[in-house]
């Protein structure tokens, strides 16, 4: 078989810190044990197949760059996602990462008929068992793309036709199965267009109804069939409507509890949809964790002059190492991994560039995790934590949260004391930082 990559001759190996070997890893040794686990089992790496495999280069201005033939109009299109497939697993097996992840239309083209779509799927699922058995790469999750065809032009579960509801309930069910046969570790809805452009036209109730109903079916359906990953949605908001559903961790987790599902789904958090919400990636974490719905992570990177979704692959280990951070605290990574939903340039023309582009972010997560297990090691973050908070500890803070202080016991209590205000003590915000840039520099 002809190779797409054939200029990378060999599997990426972990050279060290000091490698100049741009083909290498620098800080991802997956054998390595960090925190008492190896580095590959804590991070449980991914690539995504559509930016890589399905994305061109293009974009609201110009065609595509990027060198893609099974994206060629004048190809057969089962042909062209034989040869995709083919490419995209040859590229795993030499990056060397554990999984992929993968929308239904990046592996299979829609056919002209629901019927013909659904062939089209279950033959290149066929095809991807016979690579993933070769290769041992893993699904760490798969989705459905109900956001591409016009008919998703407002949206799939929140539409105003129940005809789009139950031809995006199907689509899904397919692809639920489909995940499920490839082993998936978790399944993913992306409300690409769950939202609304102006509420002139829009019965957001109504709405929110249909998108609860639609997830409750994939939960039941999860459970008629026996797959035992993870339901996953992922936080988004803006982009391509106006308002997302999805906002942020806090108002999934405010949706899942109003419709009963916050106890049969998680969210997949990307990090350039935390910034893109004005919160910080590890804001978005310890949300989750607090809420007890932390499921996984989309690892990319935003661009702090522009204020859309530019999916950059990571390069901030400080920004990673803090979301890691969180992660560690709450117990790590469980069904969910880091997948890179990044893509290249648009002048990242050459076929390895999509392996410098995988290597640097490989790095960043890895040398994120050394610096996180450190600060969970050196214990000096958490320790600050406890004490800022030690008099919830104490007899006032019990009672207070265990419901023995009312409105008028806190009153008498204020009015009785003989001392002026509590004593405030310092947040030592500066020094903390200065201890995560000592641990960033430290990395090793």
């Amino acid at each position: 078989m002809t190779e797409f990559f054939g200029e990378v001759t060999a599997p990426i190996r972990y050279e060290g810190p000091d490698s100049d070997n741009p083909l290498a890893y620098r800080w991802y040794d997956r054998d390595r044990v960090v925190a008492g686990r190896r580095m590959e089992d804590h991070l449980r790496l991914a690539v995504c197949y559509w930016h890589s495999f399905n994305g061109d280069g293009s974009d609201v201005f110009g065609s595509g760059t990027l060198d893609r033939p099974w994206l060629a109009p004048s190809s057969d299109p089962m042909s062209a996602a034989r040869a995709k497939m083919a490419a995209a697993f040859e590229f795993f097996e030499k990056l060397g990462t554990p999984f992929f992840c993968f929308h239904d239309r990046d592996i299979a083209p829609e056919g002209t008929s629901f019927k013909e779509s659904c062939a089209h799927l279950d033959e290149m699922v066929d095809e991807a068992l016979m690579h993933m058995r070769r290769t041992g790469t893993q699904l760490l999750w798969g989705t459905a793309n109900l956001f591409s065809n016009p008919r998703y032009q407002a949206g799939a579960a929140t539409n105003p036709d129940p005809e789009v509801f139950a031809w995006a309930a199907a689509q899904v069910r397919h692809c639920l199965e489909a995940t499920h046969r490839l082993g998936g570790h978790n399944y993913v809805l992306w409300g690409g267009r769950e939202g609304y452009e102006t509420l002139l036209n829009t019965d957001m109730k109504r709405e929110l109804d249909q998108m609860a109903r639609l997830l409750h079916l994939v939960v039941e359906h999860k459970h008629r069939i026996g797959f035992t990953g993870t339901i996953l949605v992922e936080p988004k908001p803006f982009e391509p409507t106006k308002h997302q559903y999805d906002f942020d961790v806090a108002s999934v987790h405010a949706f899942l509890q109003r419709y009963g599902l916050a106890d049969e789904v998680r969210v997949n958090i990307e990090v350039n949809h935390a910034t893109l919400a004005g919160h910080d990636f590890a804001h978005e974490i310890a949300t989750a964790m607090a809420a007890g719905i932390f499921g996984s992570v989309d690892a990319n990177a935003g661009d702090d002059r522009l204020g859309w979704d530019v999916d950059r692959f990571p390069l901030s280990v400080e920004q990673m190492a803090l979301g890691l951070y969180e992660i560690l605290a709450g117990g790590g990574l469980t069904t969910g991994g880091f997948n890179f939903d990044a893509k290249l340039r648009r002048q990242s023309i050459d076929r390895s560039d999509l392996f410098h582009a995988h290597i640097g972010g490989v790095d960043t997560v890895a040398r994120a995790l050394l610096v996180a297990a450190a600060l969970v090691e050196d214990g000096a973050l958490a320790r600050v934590r406890s004490e800022r908070y030690s008099g919830w500890d104490g007899e006032l803070g019990r009672r207070i949260l265990g419901g023995d202080e009312t409105l008028e016991s806190l009153h008498g209590r204020a009015l009785g004391l003989g001392h002026g205000e509590p004593e405030r003590l310092s947040g030592r915000q500066e020094a903390l930082e200065n201890l995560v840039a000592r641990h960033v520099e430290r990395a090793r």
